[in-house]
């Protein structure tokens, strides 16, 4: 006869697991693609700010003069033309104020070994002087190793000095007004010879006749390029030392004025051109742009034109039938 189990020998039974859910195909795997996304579109997000952080630094840098004042503040454009041909990715510094000394009679560091600098200013103003003047900037852009990217011819009105690209060396970056390193580098250099000398100068820029994309009234053209390079090599120039009233008037030209006429993209066509007036020549173009009763007689200034043999040489030297490439000789 079997007795009855008691309470007290009973098993206790525990079931565990629930059953399969719905979610067990797929796992945490949904959780590691949204953490993924997440980090993808914060480093998006961290690139951008990064560009719009460098193209505001840009665009004040190019607003900025040597002494720190904004040009047109708000109303400026940047250098690079998007769609133009071949835009700068290069980053701009701040340009030091080197090369300079506030104490009268003190030797400036940039150009301490150059001859004419001396604590009395000098004025340049025969042929000879000019001449003079020519070889020590010469003498700077072989030191520079920018000894074929100057050229300067002795005019009636002053000293016409031509910095250009060449094949093998530019000015500026192509399609912006950024100075190479070898460029600003000579430019300042240039400062202290200038900053005593008595003279005034015009600062003209000059581009090829390659166009930007966009042809529009407003848009980024050769004319705004090259002011804003005669405008760059103003700053660098004063960044050197020079004195801003040396400066007359700064002009842009864009492509209106080619050196080589046979070839439209032709490196000598992209230049800046610093004219150092004689004094009779500098009072005469400040007298043509003088305000109306203020303005003096021009008294007995050499009007005449320059000499048609040289100016001829020298634009058969930079032309076509010069160092720069071979063809018909340019008339």
């Amino acid at each position: 006869m079997q007795k009855p189990h008691s309470k007290e020998h009973e098993q206790t039974i525990v079931k565990r697991g629930g059953g399969k859910h719905a979610h067990d195909d797929h796992g945490g795997a949904w959780k590691v693609a949204f953490a993924d996304f997440c980090l993808a579109l914060m480093c998006l997000f961290l690139v951008l700010w990064l560009m719009a952080a460098r193209n505001t630094e840009s665009l004040q840098h190019i607003l900025t003069e040597a002494d720190g004042n904004k040009t047109d503040q708000g109303k400026g454009v940047m250098p690079e033309q998007v769609g133009g041909p071949r835009g700068s990715l290069i980053e701009r510094f701040p340009m030091p104020r080197t090369g300079k000394t506030d104490a009268p009679g003190t030797a400036l560091a940039s150009g301490a070994d150059t001859p004419e600098i001396q604590d009395a200013k000098v004025s340049y103003e025969t042929p000879g002087d000019l001449q003079k003047l020519s070889k020590a900037l010469a003498k700077m852009s072989v030191d520079a190793g920018l000894a074929s990217n100057l050229e300067s011819v002795v005019t009636p009105y002053g000293l016409r000095v031509m910095l250009h690209d060449t094949d093998k060396q530019g000015m500026f970056v192509r399609g912006s007004a950024v100075p190479t390193d070898r460029f600003r580098d000579l430019l300042r250099k240039m400062g202290p010879l200038f900053q005593r000398m008595k003279n005034q100068m015009l600062i003209v820029g000059h581009t090829d006749a390659t166009q930007y994309a966009d042809t529009g009234y407003f848009a980024y053209s050769n004319w705004t390029l090259s002011s804003n390079r005669a405008m760059a090599a103003r700053s660098m120039l004063l960044s050197g030392g020079m004195r801003k009233d040396s400066v007359l008037q700064v002009v842009g030209m864009a492509d209106r004025a080619p050196m080589d006429t046979q070839r439209a993209d032709a490196g000598v066509n992209r230049r800046i051109e610093l004219l150092i007036l004689t004094s009779g020549q500098a009072q005469a173009v400040a007298a043509m742009f003088g305000m109306p009763g203020n303005s003096h007689g021009l008294g007995d200034i050499d009007t005449a034109t320059p000499d048609a043999e040289s100016l001829q040489k020298l634009r058969n030297k930079l032309g076509p039938e010069g160092k720069y490439g071979t063809g018909r000789d340019a008339n």
